[in-house]
């Protein structure tokens, strides 16, 4: 079995969802969520509910059982006292002999992490589509919004697939309000945005921009854009997977360095589409984003 830790926000949750359901796939076994950091985290919940996924939850049990077990590949037997500490019977430790715990080591992409087998714990970011992309077909099928959209969203989406749509996400929210946030990512600034669009609209000269953001109001009073757009501003943020829906079935994606945003972009199932990314994801120079954004998409 593995097991998958989620943390963060919603595009967060999916790739750590997304690089669990790989080793999953890849050891023919059955994947599991620990909600447990959810527990003491106060910016975000749980939010993979809106997809058609593999929701099984671990239980504290099985979560104990692998942490309980040396990170190394070899196995240590529980001592009886760690057995009682933990509320495991000795049934429950001999199921999960030979527990791997996998720690991210490094922000980069390491090939060696989806080529483990056994029953697994992980533990990190994994933001490369490459701990993933050998199964896109399956993630998108299971990345599907379960739930039905209002009318409001509806009538958006309608409009999205009937023009040349472009969407344009400006993330602020705790990357501005959060100083340490801050000092890792940084925000976009007005001039990646307009050489982003100006190298859309060479190419794509009759579209129509749809603005996703968490802090509207700064975007009004601040971006202007000589181009038709669309706000998109109704749905809150315990909705906020109806604006990463909305993006997906966009044209054209202009992401911000979010990784809500790069799923917005990565569940476009347009062949010809045009992606623009940061080419300066972190404000961090120690944080190595060479293998976060895929090949095919333009780093501006």
């Amino acid at each position: 079995m593995i097991i998958a830790r989620l943390i963060g926000g919603l595009g967060n949750q999916m790739f750590q969802y997304a690089m669990g359901r790989h080793l999953a796939e890849t050891n023919s076994t059955l994947l599991k969520v620990d909600l447990s950091g959810f527990e003491t985290y106060k910016l975000h919940r749980y939010a993979l509910h809106c997809f058609k996924i593999w929701e099984h939850v671990a239980t504290m049990e099985e979560i104990a059982a692998y942490m309980g077990k040396n990170v190394s590949r070899t196995a240590m037997p529980l001592s009886n006292i760690a057995r009682r500490w933990l509320g495991l019977s000795s049934v429950t430790s001999d199921i999960y002999h030979n527990t791997v715990i996998l720690r991210e080591k490094q922000f980069s992409f390491d090939p060696s992490v989806i080529e483990v087998k056994g029953n697994i714990y992980t533990d990190g970011y994994w933001q490369s589509e490459k701990y993933f992309s050998e199964i896109r077909d399956l993630l998108l099928r299971e990345f599907a919004f379960k739930y039905e959209q209002d009318a409001k969203n509806r009538e958006i989406a309608d409009k999205i697939k009937k023009t040349e749509s472009i969407s344009l996400h400006i993330r602020r929210g705790d990357y501005v309000r959060n100083s340490m946030t801050n000092q890792v990512h940084g925000l976009c600034s007005i001039d990646y945005y307009q050489e982003a669009v100006n190298y859309i609209v060479r190419k794509i000269p009759m579209c129509h921009f749809y603005i996703f953001s968490d802090d509207h109001a700064w975007v009004r009073e601040n971006f202007t854009l000589d181009y038709p757009f669309t706000m998109v501003d109704h749905n809150d943020a315990s909705r906020n997977y109806e604006d990463m829906r909305l993006m997906s079935l966009c044209h054209h994606n202009i992401i911000a360095n979010s990784s809500f945003s790069w799923w917005g972009a990565w569940l476009n199932t347009n062949s010809d589409k045009i992606v623009c990314a940061p080419k300066k994801w972190f404000n961090d120079p120690t944080r190595n984003a060479k293998d976060l954004i895929p090949e095919s998409w333009v780093k501006i």
